[in-house]
């Protein structure tokens, strides 16, 4: 027992490096985490009592403990042995691909990344680029809303910057969780919108055990009351029309509630910009008869670095108003027992198109795609004051400024130009100009409309249950 034994150094110095992996395994790194679960749950206290609706207990849950709990649910597991006998394989190798499925979907929420950057960063980035604009109502309806609710915000998509613009807006109510498409699957983005507690989703799966997943996850987070922001559309509009909405998430809401259980409110939220930042892309998108929206990294880089050394000099000059209005919410007990999905959908769409801001960019794309003729600024700011009449004033301001500082971001774009007689569309610019009409072509039935307002003719129905 008390023998000499000797060994190789680098044996040695292996032994005493599997001693302190072994160490810091089973002491140092569960006090650790303790440590800092603690100091986070204490934070997260502190937060609920700022949050008009506090984070709910099943968003602050363990990745890994979600996880399992997905895959052992009842209807998934049913899934797995289907899925297992229409192809033929074992039943652990389609558990092992539910399992892929629930890793893939299930966010691993960060109070911290959420509201100490997040938030943050997006109010920065939001107030950077834009004027932003929202209606007065906008808390008034959140506060109205019941507290053991579960709020589903339902937006129309003209950009990227919508996800940034709600998460500001509502960064004083609650965390969103939102669902995103397979474009955000990309590291290091993927690790910061899972730490949001976004969740993805494969828009063109059709496989029932990904739709099963998907279902329960998302079914299992409403349950939780977990607040949620879901784009109906299926993605970003390429002409500026807002489009009917696919029911895919909106059907696993409904088949998930049940009647006296945990109400489901939806707010339809209406967001429109005298600019998007990705406009001439989804142009070119709409011109090809495709979805692929081809942005090379290139300019995008280019883009940013200039904003940057125009920001430094002084020189930059935001890209107009954005402004985001909150219609008044339709709450899923009010279908009855058994919602009609079909019906519902409407009724959201409805009501977004109908709080549609009307911005002065829009205005003024759409008086000139439809003159007979050049307009001066005179011309224009006439019929502007005519259809601001006709709006309850959603464009606040003084009107002849306005009317001047959209017809020169339009003249920057190239879509206009600025004559003798008045202020002239020119040929490259009509798909702009139709581009930023549209979004507000259904909200002005006065105007004469031409063949390319899809929109101008559309009823907005009386939502059911309102």
């Amino acid at each position: 027992m008390t023998s000499t034994v000797s060994m190789p150094l680098w044996a040695l110095l292996l032994l005493l490096a599997f001693a302190a992996v072994t160490f810091a395994s089973h002491f140092l790194f569960p006090s650790v985490r303790w440590f800092f679960r603690r100091r986070l749950e204490r934070a997260v206290a502190r937060l609920n009592t700022r949050l008009t609706r506090p984070i709910e207990p099943f968003k602050l849950a363990q990745r890994n403990d979600m996880i399992q709990r997905l895959v052992y649910d009842p209807d998934v597991t049913q899934a797995i042995v289907d899925y297992a006998a229409k192809h033929k394989v074992r039943e652990d190798v389609a558990f092992e691909k539910a399992r892929r499925y629930a890793r893939e979907i299930v966010p691993s929420f960060s109070a911290f990344a959420y509201f100490s950057l997040g938030t943050r960063l997006a109010n920065w980035l939001a107030n950077l680029l834009y004027d932003v604009r929202t209606s007065p109502q906008n808390s008034a309806i959140i506060e109205g809303i019941d507290k053991d609710a579960t709020m589903i915000f339902i937006m129309n998509h003209r950009s990227n910057m919508d996800y940034v613009l709600v998460t500001t807006l509502a960064a004083q109510s609650s965390a969103l969780s939102y669902a995103v498409g397979e474009w955000a699957r990309v590291w290091p983005l993927s690790r910061l919108i899972k730490a949001m507690g976004a969740y993805f989703i494969r828009r063109r799966a059709r496989g029932g055990l990904y739709r099963t997943v998907l279902a329960r996850y998302v079914q299992m987070a409403t349950t939780g009351g977990v607040t949620q922001a879901i784009f109906p559309e299926g993605g970003l509009t390429v002409d500026g029309i807002v489009k009917p909405a696919k029911l895919g998430l909106l059907s696993y809401l409904v088949e998930g509630w049940k009647p006296g259980g945990r109400d489901v409110v939806f707010v339809p939220i209406a967001i429109n910009y005298d600019r998007v930042l990705e406009d001439r892309v989804l142009l070119a998108a709409a011109a090809r008869g495709d979805r692929r929206f081809h942005a090379r990294a290139s300019v995008i880089l280019r883009s940013i670095l200039r904003m940057m050394w125009q920001r430094l000099r002084g020189s930059f000059v935001r890209f107009g108003t954005a402004s985001v209005v909150f219609a008044q919410p339709i709450r899923l007990s009010d279908y009855g027992p058994a919602p009609r999905l079909a019906d519902l959908g409407r009724d959201l769409m409805g009501r977004i198109e109908a709080a549609m801001p009307v911005l002065y960019v829009p205005m003024v794309a759409r008086l000139l795609l439809h003159s007979n003729g050049p307009l001066d600024n005179t011309a224009l700011v006439a019929q502007v004051g005519q259809i601001l009449q006709g709006i309850d004033g959603q464009a606040p301001g003084d009107v002849a400024a306005e009317v001047a500082r959209a017809c020169a971001a339009l003249a920057t774009r190239d879509a206009i130009v600025e004559r003798a007689n008045g202020w002239h569309m020119t040929p490259e610019g009509a798909p702009l100009l139709r581009y930023y009409a549209n979004s507000i072509a259904h909200l002005l039935p006065a105007i004469i409309s031409g063949p390319d307002d899809a929109a101008a003719a559309k009823q907005i129905s009386a939502p059911a249950g309102s």
